[in-house]
């Protein structure tokens, strides 16, 4: 059984004094296309989301303080690690996007989702 390919919307998001977790949320909803009535799992029915103003996105706690972003380079004592103030300063629109990309399915479809998740 072969499902309809259903029509691709546009979202325009304003990310500006929004919680980023909770942003993440509903972007995701709609990129793997959870609200949609033709969904299923194994397809691409999901819409494009475009997010305005991600420098003025807000977080909850001490997270700006606290939280850290690690990556290892592969090498003995490659351990880097950079505060989310830092990157948030730098480029707001990481944050949101790993985020968002931790909230998709870990499968094959995971790549092409996350490159409907666009930024003004």
């Amino acid at each position: 059984m072969k499902a309809k390919k259903s029509e691709i919307h546009t979202h325009t998001i304003d990310a500006a004094n929004k919680v980023a977790g909770r942003l993440a949320v509903v972007i995701a909803n709609y990129i793997i296309g959870k609200g949609k009535s033709g969904y299923v799992p194994y397809l691409e029915t999901g819409d494009r989301v475009i997010v305005k103003n991600a420098k003025d996105m807000r977080f909850t706690g001490q997270k700006l303080e606290n939280k850290k972003y690690y990556h290892h380079s592969g090498y003995p004592g490659g351990l880097k690690e950079d505060k989310i103030k830092d990157v948030f300063t730098q480029k707001p629109e990481i944050i949101l996007r790993k985020a968002v990309l931790g909230m998709l399915p870990k499968n094959k479809l995971r790549a092409k989702m996350i490159k409907r998740l666009l930024f003004e």
